[in-house]
C-alpha cells in the first residue's frame, strides 16, 4: 500500500481511521506494517479535555533473529555452584532441645528451612500438641533441633 497519508473520519461516530502510521521502532524493513485506529468521544473542540482511545497493531513478517548461545567469555570465571541446604529436609522428624519450649524433648516434622544464613530461626516445626495458645508450629535454630532415626 502507498498510501502514507489516508484519513478518513466521521462526525457522526467520532473515530479516525490512519493506516501506515509508522511506528516509531520501525527500523524502515518493507516487512514491517503498522496501523493505527482512534476513538473520540466528543468532537475535537477542546484540545485540553481531549479523551482519545488508541488502538496499535504491528505485523512483522520478519522472525526474530536468533538467540546468542550463552558462553562465558575466557576472562570471566565460571559461575559458582550451588551451597548446600541448610538444616534438615522437609518432612524429617526432630526433637527438641530448646528447654523453655511447650514441646521440650517433643518430636515434630520439619515444615520448612529457610536458607538464608543470617536468619536466626530457620527450621519451621509442625508438632501433633497444640500449646496453650492453640499453636502447633514452631520455629527453631539449627542447634535447638536434633534428628530422629
Amino acid at each position: 500500500m502507498a498510501m502514507a497519508s489516508c484519513g478518513m473520519a466521521s462526525a457522526a461516530s467520532g473515530f479516525v481511521v490512519a493506516p501506515n502510521v509508522a511506528a516509531a521502532n520501525n527500523t524502515g524493513s518493507a516487512s514491517s506494517r503498522s496501523s493505527m485506529l482512534f476513538f473520540s468521544s466528543k468532537p475535537n473542540t477542546n484540545t485540553r479535555n481531549n479523551a482519545r482511545f488508541v488502538i496499535r497493531a504491528t505485523d512483522e513478517a520478519a522472525a526474530a533473529p536468533p538467540a546468542a548461545t550463552k558462553e562465558a567469555p575466557e576472562g570471566a570465571a565460571a559461575p559458582k555452584p550451588k551451597p548446600p541446604p541448610i538444616g534438615p529436609k522437609r518432612g524429617t522428624k526432630v526433637k527438641i532441645l530448646r528447654r523453655e519450649s511447650y514441646w521440650f524433648k517433643g518430636i515434630g516434622s520439619v515444615v520448612a528451612v529457610d536458607q538464608d544464613p543470617n536468619t536466626r530461626y530457620p527450621v519451621v516445626v509442625r508438632f501433633n500438641k497444640v500449646n496453650y495458645a492453640n499453636v502447633s508450629t514452631n520455629n527453631y535454630a539449627l542447634d535447638e533441633i536434633e534428628e530422629v532415626k
